[in-house]
């Protein structure tokens, strides 16, 4: 994996991505007018550079959230990755009926668990960066969700899916937060019986191939909670953007001379087996691009799929290694670029460093996004769309909070 982080020369490119939506004064630069409106262009020819320079990721902590959401400071979750055979048979809808807690995706819990790992780590955050400016508190520039990131990424390439990403600058660094556009929210609210049962089966998968233990074996006749969670908390750069993020981690492989995490991580995921080169290609060109930047981000470097039949039965397994996911698509014509993926970020991060300027968590910069457009914002004072916590705004400013 470790062939992708690497430098690349630095190009000044930003003339070629901001676009103003309105004529331009005579202030060329849109860094520096916080009034300005500016858009962001998304076209995946302009992102065809080297590839950005993407240091190799650290866990800096990890947290877990238990049958209840509740947080925990440790790994009580964690689950162990245990092989099953190469025809395993799993039945992905056993316990969907009578065995099945499911998460209400309706409640919105925003940044607050990571925000909770940060306060209960604020000393770690410090003294990893020994020479950031006493500007910004935690000596980072953006804090987020890796699913946040992965949405960015996957932008240039989208074809359905817009987004809405809420961003606020507090203590120097800023913070970015997703906000559900109305047609996911149609789309959540309206789901088949079929759609609600296939999202059961990734987590069934799991039941089958994770074990709590480092020496135990998966228990398949066990409740279905999707409560349950742990989590990495990373520290890393793309450009000169110092990220901290957090994102959910299946399980990790049971070795005891394995790599330290996130080299250690495996993710699990399922998707309809492949029996044809069409669906192989069409495998490449989709599932494989969001796979990708999932698992790039955060440095794990191993993807477990189970491959399942129209009736939700695991056929075979495949294993890919997401360093290799690059050398995989090539064969397919005018494919996804990874390269592109990270430059988009990349810029995409400095557009949001220009245009979000006032250090205050009540004001939120709403960054919006659909298909075949360009990025835009809105900007909001004491709105709807506030999402740093009055609680952690208090105690991050709190000398004492180091003590938590």
């Amino acid at each position: 994996m470790a062939e992708h982080y690497r430098r690349a020369p630095h190009r000044d490119h930003h003339e070629s991505v901001y676009k103003r939506s309105r004529e331009p004064s005579d202030d060329h630069n849109p860094h520096k007018r916080h009034g300005a409106a500016v858009t962001l262009a998304t076209h995946r020819q302009m992102y065809e550079r080297n590839f950005p320079l993407y240091k190799q990721p650290v866990e800096v902590g990890c947290f877990s959230l238990d049958s209840h959401r509740n947080f925990f400071n440790d790994h009580r979750q964690m689950r162990y990755y245990v092989q099953p055979r190469k025809r395993p048979e799993f039945n992905l809808r056993d316990g969907y009926t009578d065995r099945f807690i499911k998460r209400d995706d309706g409640v919105k819990e925003r940044l607050d668990h990571l925000l909770k790992w940060i306060l209960a780590n604020r000393d770690q955050i410090q003294n990893r960066d020994k020479t950031s400016s006493s500007s910004r508190v935690l000596g980072v520039d953006f804090v987020t969700w890796r699913g946040h990131l992965t949405k960015v990424l996957t932008t240039p390439y989208e074809t359905h899916e817009g987004w809405l990403l809420a961003a606020s600058k507090f203590g120097g660094t800023i913070y970015i937060s997703e906000v559900e556009t109305e047609a996911a929210r149609t789309d959540r609210e309206s789901r088949s019986e079929r759609q609600e049962e296939m999202m059961y089966w990734g987590y069934k998968f799991e039941q089958y191939t994770c074990a709590d233990d480092v020496d135990g074996t998966p228990d398949p006749g066990g409740v279905v909670n999707t409560n349950e969670a742990f989590c990495t908390v990373v520290q890393t750069r793309l450009a000169d953007h110092k990220l901290l993020f957090s994102g959910e981690v299946d399980c990790r492989v049971t070795d005891a001379d394995a790599p330290p995490a996130p080299a250690c991580y495996v993710e699990l995921k399922t998707s309809a087996e492949i029996c044809t080169p069409k669906q192989r290609s069409n495998f490449h060109r989709y599932k494989l691009l969001k796979w990708w930047a999932q698992s790039f981000l955060p440095g794990v470097p191993q993807i477990v799929a189970g491959l399942r039949d129209h009736d939700g039965v695991v056929v075979s397994m495949e294993t890919i290694q997401t360093s290799k996911i690059s050398q995989l698509i090539k064969k397919e014509f005018n494919c996804w670029k990874p390269t592109v993926c990270m430059n988009f970020c990349s810029d995409f991060l400095s557009f949001v460093k220009s245009v979000v300027e006032e250090d205050d968590p009540r004001l939120v910069y709403l960054f919006a996004w659909d298909p075949h457009r360009d990025v835009s914002y809105t900007v909001h004072r004491d709105s709807q769309y506030n999402f740093i916590p009055e609680w952690y705004v208090k105690e991050l400013r709190s000398p004492s909070s180091s003590q938590h």
